[in-house]
């Protein structure tokens, strides 16, 4: 593990680049994925190779791993390469930007107050294993549950949102789409429970809590936090928070269990990424360039995420 340089010297920060590299194997182009998405796409979604490296030093990320990722990244259809000379830029491509758009609105989005009892199915035909893999984790990806084999759920997409999506993961026209209605309350409640694993997401949902509140008070503790701390806190809070919040389905209340600690998970993820927003800014700021230049300012989106109250807006 790389010597804790960006963070001070405290358990909860210490904890947290730790857990980052006990995971097996270390994601790194997952990682990348919430740089692009957090912080590079609202920036104009590009970025030269050399200034990702950067990016992804303080994560103790090695040069030749970035470089490996992001090689996969564009050959999976995320990104985009483009060369002047011997320096290197990546962008998001097309369906990238897309995908990006749809997670970036439920990560920082508000969870639905209410709800009009009506479901949005996607039936897909037979297809060869692994393709059918592939859309299956997209699927849930975007929010949707799984039935049965072929057959997935969704609470709040319309039908217009769900085939732009289906669009883009290349089956849209090999799929079927349906507005739904259970025969009520009891109905619906057994649907959620059958298309997602509340359980398992309230679990990991409390262990992020527990992981990042330590770190929200270590924070508010704290005189002031670098600008490549502050970065290094808010990319992993949203690293950790998307990979379980991009499995929630955002039931509406009605649907959702007592108490629901996914409520609580989005309160502290806001706060906190509240906290260490503008100093984070400015390292990435400083770091990051295109082929031009610096990046571009972040646009009014970015202030506008966890309802604008988060982020001084």
């Amino acid at each position: 593990m790389p010597q804790l340089r960006a963070l001070p010297p405290k358990a909860p920060f210490e904890a947290l680049l730790r857990r980052f590299h006990a995971e097996r194997p270390l994601r790194g182009g997952s990682l990348l994925i919430t740089i692009f998405g957090d912080a590079i796409a609202p920036r104009g979604g590009a970025v030269t190779l050399g200034s990702l490296i950067d990016l992804a030093h303080p994560f103790g990320l090695a040069e030749r791993l970035v470089r490996t990722a992001v090689a996969r990244l564009a050959t999976d259809g995320w990104l985009a390469a483009t060369r002047h000379g011997r320096r290197s830029e990546y962008h998001l491509t097309e369906s990238g930007r897309k995908l990006f758009a749809e997670a970036t609105r439920r990560i920082y989005g508000v969870g639905p107050s209410r709800w009009d009892g009506q479901w949005t199915l996607a039936v897909l035909p037979p297809a060869a294993g692994h393709s059918r893999r592939n859309i299956r984790e997209e699927l849930r990806w975007l929010g949707f549950g799984q039935l049965s084999p072929g057959v997935y759920a969704h609470p709040a997409c319309t039908l217009e949102e769900a085939h732009g999506w289906l669009v883009t993961l290349g089956c849209g026209n090999r799929c079927w789409l349906f507005k739904s209605a259970t025969e009520g309350m009891a109905a619906d409640r057994r649907l959620a429970a059958e298309g997602w694993n509340l359980v398992t997401i309230g679990r990991r949902y409390r262990r992020f809590r527990d992981t990042f509140a330590p770190v929200a008070a270590a924070v508010r503790a704290a005189d002031a936090l670098a600008p490549e701390a502050a970065f290094l806190v808010r990319t992993l809070l949203i690293h950790e928070y998307r990979k379980i919040h991009l499995q929630d389905p955002l039931l509406p209340p009605a649907l959702l269990p007592a108490e629901w600690v996914g409520t609580e998970a989005y309160e502290l993820t806001a706060t906190l990424y509240a906290a260490v927003f503008a100093s984070a800014e400015r390292f990435l700021g400083e770091t990051g360039r295109t082929i031009a230049g610096a990046l571009a300012p972040a646009g009014a989106e970015v202030h506008a995420r966890f309802g604008g109250k988060h982020t001084g807006r």
